[in-house]
Parts: structure tokens; sequence; C-alpha cells
């Protein structure tokens, strides 16, 4: 660890919901191994993440409209006034971020982002950038910030804490539904191509429950999939009372997902779906009992989030059958 120790610092970390979710096991981890604590400068939508955190001791956002240019010069300049006693951990590591960092009158860190070997490995496949970017997964390469090596992926999984209200209320949520511990589907990407198609998710919903188990809906989507099941929650719950659910189910199977994460930080074992993704990125699951299935396609990874057009039609998740996810299911320990 460096000379950062005892004392508390600053954090950001501006997007998305899975990577600001990956950081939380890495300020608990150098909460005790180092006695930091951290306030986090992240946007108001991620703010939630962070509650009840015992490493974090406030949440600081910036709105979309700090984000402009001469916004966030301005609110840089304003921050380092405030609390630029602070030393900065920079968790992001984009333009934006690095102007904060060269504005900072304390010391500063930054993470490896890997980038020319995500590059490199997305345009050619090269299997020595892919066994440069399998070493570590992204809390790893986050907790180089601060360590000169990091711990194990198990250290450094993600923590949601939860409070006795969420609880309460995830758990009257499940009663009202007439469910005790239903396997949670999430079945939603921010990018179309990194989940499988509707009829499998439905498919799988009905197998599941003609076997006699209890399915549950999360996410949030502008086209629910289930819109009239009593058993959908799509868009009724928030972050908390999500990860709540989440914590009182058998399992989730979802696509590479922001939620994928949160199930993995409240210790529920996980089915992560990846096509136009893979490993390589390093935002895999990483509890003692997730699965990450990778389905076979020659040309993937085809794109760093998932987002560009294949041309192949999405072929990689359209191999995923209702079938193959129930026996991954099946699959899991315990």
């Amino acid at each position: 660890m460096t000379s950062f120790s005892n004392q508390e610092c600053l954090t950001v970390r501006l997007s998305a919901l899975g990577d600001a979710i990956l950081t939380t096991g890495v300020l608990e981890h150098w909460r005790v191994r180092s006695g930091l604590t951290f306030r986090v400068l992240t946007r108001p939508a991620l703010a939630p993440v962070f509650l009840n955190h015992p490493a974090v001791t406030g949440v600081i956002t910036a709105e979309a409209d700090d984000l402009r240019p001469l916004p966030w010069l301005k609110f840089c300049r304003r921050l380092a006034r405030q609390l630029g006693h602070l030393p900065l951990v920079d968790l992001h590591g984009s333009l934006r971020t690095r102007l904060l960092r060269l504005l900072w009158p304390a010391k500063t860190r930054a993470y490896p982002k890997y980038s020319l070997s995500r590059r490199l490995f997305l345009a050619t496949g090269h299997p020595l950038a892919a066994a440069r970017l399998q070493r570590l997964n992204v809390p790893q390469r986050y907790s180089l910030a601060l360590d000169p090596s990091p711990a194990s992926t198990i250290e450094l999984r993600p923590r949601i804490f939860l409070d006795e209200g969420e609880k309460s209320e995830a758990r009257a949520t499940l009663e009202r539904l007439g469910l005790t511990r239903p396997v949670a589907i999430h079945p939603y990407a921010t990018h179309p191509a990194k989940t499988p198609c509707p009829e499998v998710w439905k498919n799988l919903v009905q197998t599941l429950e003609a076997r006699g188990e209890e399915t549950v809906i999360l996410g949030r989507n502008d086209h629910p999939l289930f819109p009239h099941a009593p058993r959908d929650l799509t868009n009724a719950t928030n972050l908390r009372v999500t990860s709540a659910i989440l914590s009182m189910s058998r399992a989730l199977v979802t696509g590479d997902s922001g939620p994928m994460h949160l199930a993995t930080a409240v210790d529920t074992p996980v089915i992560a779906l990846f096509g136009p993704t893979t490993r390589e990125w390093g935002f895999y699951p990483s509890g003692p009992r997730d699965v990450v299935y990778q389905s076979p396609c020659a040309k993937a990874p085809c794109s760093l989030h998932g987002q560009d057009a294949c041309a192949l039609g999405n072929a990689c998740m359209r191999d995923i059958s209702a079938q193959k996810l129930l026996e991954l299911l099946d699959s899991l320990p315990g």
C-alpha cells in the first residue's frame, strides 16, 4: 500500500452502474487494510450504490449540466477549493477526471485502464493481449491505484450494504407476490446485443414455473417483457430494494449488466451470459458461486461494451436457449 493510510480521500467514478458497483469492494478493502475512508464523486443515479458503505463518509454528485466542458472546469475548480486537501483517487480515468487531477492540489492516484491492450485484443484477438487482460479483473485493476499488487478477486468482490428497512421492504414485496426464494430474471440490457431474445426469457420463466420454481422479473426498461404478469417488478423497485430482493433470491440469470454485479454484491449466485463482450474486459462477476457462460463466437468480442452492430445478427445470443439457461441454473452448487 502507498503512504495513504488512516485518512480520508476523495474518489471519483462517474459512470456506469456496473463500474460504480465494482468500486465498492475495493473501497472496503482499503478501509479494512489501511483505515482509509472516502468521499465519492459520482452521478446522482449512482449515489445509492454507496449508501451505508462503511468506507464512504459522503457522496458528492455531478449533474448532467456539470459535465459539459466549461461547467466541468468550474466544477473541478470549486471542488479543488473545497476538498483539495484530500488525496484524490481516480477510479474513472476519463478526460474529465484527468482534468480534475491536473487541478488537484493534493496527491492524486489513478488506476491502469489497459486501454491499449483492450483495443489490441478487440482489433486482433492477439493471445498476448488476452493474457494480459485475463490476469486481472476490473476491481483488481482499480486496486492498483493504491496497491503495488492486487488482492484476490474474492477479496475485492463488490459489496452492497443493506439496512433493515430495505430488507423489510423487499421481504414485504416478495410476500405480496407469494414468493419466498425465487429465481430472479433480469432480461434487459443497455445494449440489446448483450441479452438473449425475449422468447428465450419467456420460455425460461414458463419452464421454471412449470416445474414448481418461483420466478421474479427485475430491472428497468421502457418495454417490459411481462407487462401484466404479477411477478414482473420491471421499473417497480429502486436500486436498493432490487438489491435486497436479489439477496433473498436463489439465483439471478442475466446478461452482462449492472444487476449482475448487484447480485454478487449481496452474495447471490449469478448465471451471467456473455456474447459480444468477453471475460477479457474484466467485468465478469466474481462471487464464489457465480457462473459465467461465454457464448461461442469466432468474432467475439465485437465491441468494448456490446454496443456495436453485429454483422452476424447477434448470432452469439441467438444460440443461447432456455434449455441452456436451465442447465446452467441446475449446475449451481448448493
